[in-house]
């Protein structure tokens, strides 16, 4: 073959052109790994192969002992769910995934997905109980069939932001429970926060009943002319308004 001017000079022009596009692609990849992109391979090919933090989000309904994942703010999958009975209530609120762990036990199943609840370990996980999916039944934790906290451990990732329904004193037509030291939950640091806006409660609201919250709710107690025995009952409720 006989390399004239004008086929060198398109030779050179194709080199030029590809090592250009290799270039512009590295940079793309580069950019999309640098704003939080991170690679993962799904089964199921309607996923996407380049994810970002944030993609999946959980909602989870305790009265319809639902768990649903959605994908960039859509429903893509929907598990049935145990949850927290009345006395040992799931904590609501919007939390995120913070840790992902395998084989913590026979009760917990082979996945458990943990939740940055200030007041306790709560997390999502599998069960050695399936009949009790689709109960109130736990001790606050959101059980799933095994197979079920299996697909949703390897579908989301570390940070994906849970939002669990409800209301914090507990479910419609349900009296809210009494509360004493030693007892954890929204509905303590929801106490905690109406004693501390009451000038009463100079500690953190961390939903932990402890000595500190006891002491405040008997001083409140005593102002009001309650019972100054250190549990959030009924009266103590509607002292503050969050019965009406």
């Amino acid at each position: 073959m006989i390399l004239t001017i004008p086929t060198i000079g398109r030779y050179i022009r194709r080199v030029t052109a590809a090592a250009t596009f290799l270039l512009v692609l590295s940079g793309v990849i580069s950019g999309l790994f640098e704003s939080g992109f991170s690679p993962k391979v799904y089964a199921d090919p309607s996923l996407p192969i380049l994810t970002e933090e944030g993609i999946f989000s959980i909602e989870i309904y305790p009265l319809r002992h639902k768990l649903i994942v959605l994908l960039q703010g859509e429903p893509f999958k929907t598990y049935s769910v145990a949850v927290g009975n009345p006395s040992t209530p799931t904590p609501v609120g919007e939390y995120q995934i913070i840790y992902k762990g395998k084989d913590w036990g026979p009760a917990f199943g082979p996945r458990w997905l943990g939740l940055n609840v200030p007041w306790g370990i709560y997390g999502i996980h599998g069960t050695n109980r399936p009949n009790s999916i689709g109960q109130h039944l736990s001790h606050g934790c959101i059980r799933m069939q095994n197979r079920d906290v299996l697909d949703l451990y390897e579908l989301v990732p570390i940070g994906t932001k849970v939002t669990i329904f409800g209301h914090v004193l507990g479910d419609a037509g349900q009296a809210p429970r009494n509360l004493a030291e030693g007892d954890v939950g929204g509905d303590v640091q929801l106490i905690q926060s109406r004693l501390k806006s009451a000038g009463y409660f100079q500690g953190v609201c961390n939903g932990k009943f402890r000595s500190d919250t006891a002491a405040a709710l008997r001083k409140f107690q005593l102002d009001r002319h309650l019972p100054d025995n250190g549990v959030v009952d009924i009266r103590v409720y509607e002292e503050f308004g969050l019965l009406e």
